[in-house]
């Protein structure tokens, strides 16, 4: 088992959050495709929630080599959107990340994004492993990792959500002073 497989299944877990809540909430991602020009129809959001959710999952429970590549990917696209709404200085107030929460896109998005694309490339080359027989490795039953785990996934949550909006009213208070 890779010592990447923590990280990995962090971002697995954001990939089945986001993913879920843009299925619930699809008009900040719709907003954002619109500033791109893509396709951006909230039930077409919808279905690539569901799918985003369901690759996350898929993800985590297996670690398949399919499902871990395809997280790779999903991040670098993501990676990849936020470079182009930063580089091209669209006006984008969230990106959509997270449904409903105000997440514009940030240089935290993009490290987070290319960090998580990383590890799965990571886990893809050293071999992956189902969260389950992660957990069965694990001493205390596993309590310990779980418990971290989800303090990560909150963590990582965060910085996407708070961080961002912390910096920017910083920022703005600086310029006001």
């Amino acid at each position: 088992m890779t010592a990447w497989i923590a990280p990995f299944e962090m971002a697995a877990v954001l990939l089945a959050l986001g993913g879920a809540l843009k299925a619930v909430y699809p008009g900040d991602t719709a907003r954002a495709l619109a500033t791109f020009g893509l396709p951006n129809r909230p039930g077409l959001v919808r279905a690539g929630g569901i799918g985003e959710a369901f690759l996350g999952a898929w993800a985590l429970l297996s670690g398949s080599l399919a499902a871990v590549l395809l997280v790779a990917a999903s991040y670098t696209l993501f990676a990849g959107f936020v470079w182009s709404a930063r580089r091209r200085k669209l006006p984008i107030a969230s990106c959509g990340c997270f449904g409903k929460a105000d997440t514009p896109p940030s240089s935290i998005h993009l490290a987070l994004n290319v960090g998580a694309a990383a590890v799965a490339v990571a886990v893809a080359i050293a071999g992956g492993a189902g969260v389950v027989d992660v957990l069965r490795a694990q001493p205390l039953a596993g309590v310990p990792y779980s418990f971290l785990l989800v303090l990560g996934v909150w963590l990582a949550f965060v910085a996407l959500t708070e961080l961002p909006r912390a910096l920017l009213a910083a920022a703005e208070s600086r310029a006001g002073s």
